[in-house]
């Protein structure tokens, strides 16, 4: 089936268009589209990174019989930077660290800063918040080894996780954080959403469908109650979290509620940086030579520089 091209689209980002299947999520094609994120999920040969070193590491949360794996990615020589907990996207219903190794080598070589990526829980098979906490306990790992300031990043459902985990660590005192990183996050159940309301016809229209999104909450969530103390788009109370960036493409589906949560937390006595990419689709950052994706690169790695980088 040949894609009709869409004017408002950067015409850069075309190729991640023509080469994404104009297919939704859904409880039939979930299988599929697993398999296809693992096939695409190649890591890079540890010879082109050797300034970068990737181990595989196991965490064993405490009074518990599960273990989490992850990759913990840092600069073989120290820099005296902080520390980043990575959560990979995929709609809380698929993708692996794998799909990111070669992203967070380039963000570990550009900031210093050590990343652990973790593989959380995913729905159905584990509907929330199985994923949250894993993503909870992997923070506690990591700064239980590490004495530099540490932050939160995570695209798409990633994204929606890291900015959960902020208020979770939060509430719970668990672990004080200097900044979250919020690319595109996947942060309001469709029937709160502002799309509900008022939806936005340009946006949705590529890669993250109304339809993947609809089936995708509904497996985290499990018909379960969505909960605002772990639902970062539902909480009332967003006073207390860290220097926040936020980023999100003016097509993307989560474009209104992602803007409308930069401006909850700022009106909350946040410090917000919020980056809004005209032409821009989800995921948009995929296209790594794009002169859209090189700008938020390059606020990407500044806002991480000046929140944990060497004082």
């Amino acid at each position: 089936m040949d894609v009709i091209r869409d004017e408002d689209v950067d015409v850069a980002l075309w190729p991640l268009v023509e080469g994404f299947p104009p297919i939704d999520v859904s409880a039939d094609t979930l299988a599929a589209f697993r398999a296809a994120m693992i096939e695409m999920s190649v890591k890079p040969d540890p010879a082109t990174h050797p300034d970068v070193h990737v181990t595989e590491v196991q965490i064993f949360p405490r009074g518990s019989s599960r273990d989490i794996r992850a990759l913990f990615i840092a600069p073989a020589t120290p820099t005296g930077a902080g520390a980043l907990l990575h959560i990979h996207g995929g709609g809380y219903v698929m993708g692996t660290v794998a799909m990111d190794v070669a992203r967070n080598v380039a963000l570990a070589r550009d900031t210093g800063c050590a990343i652990l990526s973790l593989d959380y829980r995913l729905a159905p098979e584990h509907p929330h918040p199985a994923g949250l906490e894993d993503c909870h306990d992997a923070l506690v790992w990591l700064a239980s080894r590490s004495s530099g300031p540490l932050g939160v990043i995570g695209e798409s459902a990633g994204g929606g996780l890291a900015a959960s985990l902020a208020l979770l660590a939060r509430d719970r005192g668990s672990v004080a954080l200097a900044c979250q990183v919020l690319i595109y996050p996947m942060l309001m159940p469709p029937a709160h959403s502002l799309d509900a309301t008022s939806p936005d016809e340009r946006t949705g229209r590529h890669i993250w469908t109304r339809a993947s999104n609809g089936y995708c909450w509904s497996a985290y969530l499990s018909g379960g109650h969505a909960d605002p103390a772990t639902i970062a788009g539902l909480a009332s109370d967003l006073s207390r979290l860290p220097p926040t960036f936020v980023a999100v493409g003016a097509l993307d589906l989560f474009v209104h509620d992602d803007l409308a949560h930069a401006a909850r937390l700022l009106r909350a006595g946040c410090a917000v940086e919020a980056h809004l990419y005209p032409g821009a689709i989800h995921a948009f950052d995929r296209v790594i030579d794009a002169p859209v994706t090189l700008r938020f690169t390059r606020e990407l790695s500044d806002f991480i520089r000046r929140h944990l980088g060497p004082k």
